[in-house]
């Protein structure tokens, strides 16, 4: 838990924080970068918060980003080529001058009105709170619908509870308690999703908070297909790491219904060789069973 969870729910962020640092990746977002940082500006300006700080992630820019950013005041780290989303992030968090950390994107899609919303969560005790994004225009394409559905299983079938929203992009939390998750996070857009499956896993307090999701400006720089994948390999990685039991519980589950198929198979029928298939995936899935518990073992013994 955070190290402001002694503050009661009735005392404000403004009071509660000595700061906090907005760290925002860019990657050829110069149509938009001035725009959300003028947005922050008016949103801590009317909270009357003046211990804050934007620093913009320059990802390699090809186009004014950085003089943008530059020119409306933001601290800037930047890249002499694009390394990734998640990588951005992880050196704004160093660069960070604050403990308390706002991430967002610079593509006007998060409404920054409703950061207060996020922080005044924070300060009641909680290790990160996440918009969970709603509205028109977070409805997904027949292709991308699909597939947000089977990571989104997958995450909570790992995590072991409901997730709102898995890779939200505008989150709250402390500096000192992600760090030490550092290089178990994605370097690409799938960080967000590690970073959910991370604090999760451990035991960790998230809440979530129902935002606005709106039309972004400019061009996407997600390639979904591509994306989804990695983002699938890490799940896979994570449920090793963190639980790895889960993952030949789900092996061994399969292999118990292939059995069952064949055991249907082989008595309507009458198909022998479907009958032995069957006793072989049973094995299979005892086999399996037991490397999951040696696998669970091995990490508890790791862990002392």
């Amino acid at each position: 838990m955070n190290d402001t969870g002694q503050h009661s729910e009735t005392v404000s962020w403004t009071t509660a924080l000595a700061g906090v640092s907005i760290v925002i990746p860019a990657y050829d977002e110069e149509n938009g970068i001035e725009l959300t940082m003028h947005s922050i500006r008016d949103v801590f300006q009317q909270a009357g918060f003046e211990n804050y700080e934007i620093v913009i992630i320059d990802d390699g820019s090809a186009d004014r980003t950085e003089e943008r950013a530059r020119s409306a005041g933001a601290r800037i780290v930047r890249h002499p080529h694009n390394v990734g989303y998640g990588r951005s992030l992880k050196d704004g968090i160093v660069t960070a001058r604050y403990d308390t950390i706002v991430i967002m994107d610079a593509d006007g899609t998060y409404p920054v009105e409703q950061i207060p919303d996020l922080l005044q969560q924070f300060v009641r005790g909680f290790d990160m709170v996440v918009g969970q994004r709603t509205g028109d225009h977070y409805r997904e394409s027949a292709i991308k619908a699909p597939l947000r559905h089977i990571l989104k299983f997958l995450v909570e079938y790992t995590a072991g509870r409901k997730i709102p929203d898995i890779n939200s992009g505008l989150r709250v939390f402390s500096r000192a308690t992600v760090l030490p998750y550092f290089q178990h996070l994605c370097d690409t857009f799938s960080f967000t999703t590690s970073l959910t499956l991370a604090y999760m896993m451990t035991g960790k307090f998230v809440a979530y908070v129902p935002i606005g999701y709106r039309q972004r400006i400019g061009k996407t720089k997600v390639r979904l297909l591509r994306e989804s994948l990695r983002t699938l390999q890490y799940i896979v990685q994570a449920i090793i790491y963190y639980n790895p039991l889960k993952i030949f519980l789900m092996m061994s589950a399969l292999c118990l219904l292939f059995a069952l198929f064949c055991t249907v198979v082989a008595m309507v029928f009458q198909i022998t060789s479907a009958f032995f298939l069957a006793v072989g995936s049973i094995l299979v899935a005892v086999l399996i069973f037991a490397m999951g518990l040696l696998a669970d073992l091995l990490k508890q013994i790791m862990a002392k």
